[in-house]
């Protein structure tokens, strides 16, 4: 019986030594680059401006739609502007149209909605008033755009929201104590 067990035992070593391979097979791993556009010299380019109602984040849902609106076959260059929501557009109008780009925008979330969509000649660079603002600068106060020579402390902002002016009274601009 002994014997038997030995030989049992036997095939058991030998059969796990020569049916475990340590074969390892390569790990095929898919890299995608980023393609450089080819811009078609001899293509007319178009310029748009719109509005984009819905986004709650500038990391998020700005730069999420200004990701999708520039892959898209085309375009030249997208800018979205969370704080303004305004989106800026440069695109080929023999392949894109301001339909598709309205499309593009709502399909990346169904909050978004597209307003005010318009062809311009130049991008909006004019700064934003305030929203209380009430200075005779503030020419627009539907859209609160200040002229661009207004020098009124409600049409200096700057990029970085918590930048007060230094006489402001409101509580949005008072300090905390620690």
């Amino acid at each position: 019986m002994k014997t038997i067990t030995h030989i049992f035992v036997l095939i058991l070593i030998t059969a796990f030594t020569f049916s475990c391979k340590n074969e390892v097979k390569p790990e095929v791993k898919t890299v995608e680059f980023e393609t450089v556009k080819e811009l078609d010299p001899n293509a007319t380019y178009a310029k748009a401006e719109f509005t984009i109602d819905g986004m709650t984040c500038a990391i998020g849902c700005a730069a999420t739609i200004q990701k999708k609106i520039s892959k898209m076959e085309g375009v030249k260059s997208a800018t979205v502007d969370f704080d303004k929501r305004l989106a800026m557009v440069e695109y080929n109008d023999a392949k894109v149209t301001l339909a598709l780009l309205e499309e593009t925008v709502t399909k990346v979330a169904d909050i978004y909605k597209v307003s005010d969509m318009k062809t311009v000649d130049d991008f909006s660079t004019q700064k934003t008033c305030a929203a209380d603002c009430t200075k005779a600068c503030c020419a627009n106060k539907d859209s609160k755009t200040c002229e661009p020579d207004c020098k009124k402390d409600c049409c200096k902002k700057t990029d970085n929201k918590t930048a007060c002016a230094a006489d402001c009274k409101k509580a949005c601009c008072t300090k905390k104590e620690a």
